[in-house]
């Protein structure tokens, strides 16, 4: 693994002292859990973005809208 330096306030170094506390082996360990839990919720926004621009190009565009309803015609009965 690679380590990096980083600067942090003394309110988060005294959060990170209490890792064990918290079922982390280690402070590099917690870091690493928090990091992924923000990239995590970085990717869930970025698709919720992502649907909410779908849906707003959708809403705006009747060609698209009819063609949706022409493939849902008979479907899921047709699919047996």
């Amino acid at each position: 693994m690679t380590q990096v330096k980083l600067t942090l306030d003394q309110e988060y170094l005294e959060f990170l002292r209490h890792h064990r506390e918290f079922g982390f082996k280690s402070q590099s360990a917690m870091v690493r859990a928090a990091l992924r839990l923000f990239w995590e919720e970085l990717e869930r926004r970025q698709l919720q973005d992502s649907a909410a621009l779908y849906a707003e190009l959708y809403e705006e565009d009747e060609e698209l809208q009819e063609l949706t309803e022409a493939a849902l015609q008979g479907w899921p009965d047709d699919a047996n």
